[in-house]
């Protein structure tokens, strides 16, 4: 069987194929060959070959699945020389010129005879997973998400920073009583909306493990911040609740993901609770000296950080619970998105654990452990300060309609604002110019002169000035601190954010 570029499980280390709606397996990667043998690579074999389920066609299946969708399915297969084995195997459904549906074979370990047989449940097996399953298992789901996410989300990183460009360009022209202008301040609103969720799409589909170079910190920073924010743009009536570790320990995390995983579990709490209904969020320190399991958060040995954040909206049903980290699964009404998952693969990705306990009607409460040191670091955040003076910008991109962007944004808000489409252009630009530059944008990848080397030479004629890295690519883990790296495509206000958060933190430095 011919393989296919586009099909990105190629290098998965399960079995993956590609079904056609008649049964007809399209693409096979090569773990699946290697475990069925040389007849996947040839054209046209139907999946019933591979079948050894009884009593029911694949047609029938693939009926029965439609009316379902449960994701995790046992069924068993013939492999090579004639044996039969059982795979947890993850499903689903995909459309291009036609259906298609992705199957996942994935093990699982031992499971009952009951849940294997009786399909009509469509579900789990059934008894209680040994122990540390559920959570290996969990991830090697996401692990198969992951794959299919990188490219669409390095795709969308271009096109999404040329809308963003264009419509900024055409609003810098454009008179305010134009009557399309409302018009195209909606694309602007839509085009950074969808740079939001491209941003979680480069999250969620970082394949290494986050070895995070940040310095330690205090999660009640945070979660302070986060919290007021909150509690800004919320009914006046809702009560919240904030227990937080005096004394807490420090963490090494990345601030921007793991607020963001915060964020999407207090919006979860908020989406369940009565306007005059209670959230609370607490902190506290915890030292664990034997392995222990908190639901699906696998814990060893050692001091963590634990992070409750719990509400008494209507809860969550048993069924949904036992998909709650599933990619795009949502409970939510025609809402599709990474969800729970996405929290999920941050906080593991961190080497902490997630666990969820709710009942309906009784309200839910979400843990969140990370690793921890018993160093204490002060609880501080940035400090609001008026600058005395105009400040002065230096920005520089081989992208037109970024500069234009950036510019006419950072202008707004009162910077001053230089720019150069090279590496050359902006060390010359420095050499004539006679202001003075307090911080500097600039993108990572650029043709001749690359980012990293213009950063090279602008540490030597500018030691100390703060700069912004920005790139289209997703980031490798620990390139970057998160406060000088900026993910493309950025909205207006994440790029404003940034730069306040860059200079303020310079002056608290000085």
């Amino acid at each position: 069987m011919k393989s296919d570029l586009s099909f990105q499980l190629e290098s998965a280390a399960w079995p993956a194929f590609v079904v056609e709606a008649g049964g007809t397996i399209r693409h096979a990667n090569q773990a699946a060959i290697a475990f069925f043998g040389p007849k996947l690579e040839g054209e046209g074999l139907l999946l019933s070959a591979l079948w050894a389920e009884q009593g029911e066609t694949v047609e029938q299946f693939l009926a029965r699945w439609e009316r379902s969708a449960a994701a995790t399915i046992p069924l068993r297969y013939h492999g090579k020389g004639g044996s039969v084995s059982t795979f947890a195997t993850y499903i689903c459904a995909a459309r291009d010129v036609q259906k298609r549906y992705i199957f996942q074979l994935i093990r699982s370990g031992d499971m009952s005879s009951a849940a294997i047989s009786d399909l009509s449940r469509l579900g789990v097996p059934e008894g209680k997973p040994a122990p540390g399953e559920t959570a290996i298992f969990q991830k090697q789901k996401l692990d198969c998400a992951t794959q299919l996410t990188r490219s669409v989300a390095l795709d969308f990183n271009n096109v999404l920073t040329g809308i963003l460009g264009h419509s900024s360009l055409v609003l810098s022209q454009m008179e305010s009583a134009h009557p399309f202008r409302t018009s195209i301040l909606e694309i602007e609103k839509a085009a950074a909306r969808a740079a939001e969720i491209a941003q979680q799409l480069a999250a969620f589909s970082r394949a290494e493990k986050e070895s995070p170079a940040h310095a330690n910190g205090n999660l009640n920073s945070v979660i302070r911040r986060l919290t007021e924010g909150f509690q800004k743009t919320r009914p006046s009536t809702l009560r919240w609740q904030l227990q937080l570790e005096e004394h807490l320990y420090s963490v090494k995390f990345d601030e921007s993901k793991v607020q963001q995983a915060l964020a999407k579990i207090i919006e979860n709490s908020l989406d369940a609770t009565e306007p005059t209904g209670r959230i609370s969020v607490a902190t506290r320190n915890l030292d664990i000296t034997e392995a222990t399991q908190d639901r699906t958060a696998q814990l060893v040995p050692g001091t963590y950080v634990c992070i409750t954040v719990s509400d008494d909206g209507k809860g969550i049903n048993p069924e949904a619970m036992t998909r709650i980290f599933e990619p795009f699964y949502s409970t939510k009404f025609g809402h599709r998105g990474l969800g729970l998952a996405w929290v999920y693969g941050i906080i593991t990705n961190h080497r902490g654990g997630v666990a969820i306990s709710s009942e309906p009607g009784q309200g839910t409460s979400v843990r969140i452990y990370l690793p921890a040191t018993q160093e204490i670091v002060t609880d501080t955040t940035l400090l609001r300060c008026d600058f005395d003076k105009r400040r002065t910008i230096l920005m520089v991109d081989d992208e037109d309609l970024v500069l234009t962007m950036g510019k006419m944004v950072l202008s707004t808000f009162g910077y001053e604002v230089l720019t150069a489409t090279s590496g050359e252009k902006a060390l010359q630009l420095l050499s004539d110019t006679i202001a003075s530059i307090d911080l500097v944008i600039t993108d990572i990848v650029m043709p001749q002169m690359s980012g990293r080397e213009f950063i090279d030479q602008l540490e030597l004629r500018l030691p100390g000035v703060p700069i912004l890295r920005t790139s289209g690519y997703l980031r490798s883990g620990g390139e970057d601190s998160d406060l000088s790296y900026l993910q493309k495509p950025f909205s207006s206000q994440v790029l404003v954010r940034r730069v306040r958060q860059l200079l303020q933190a310079t002056v608290l430095d000085d």
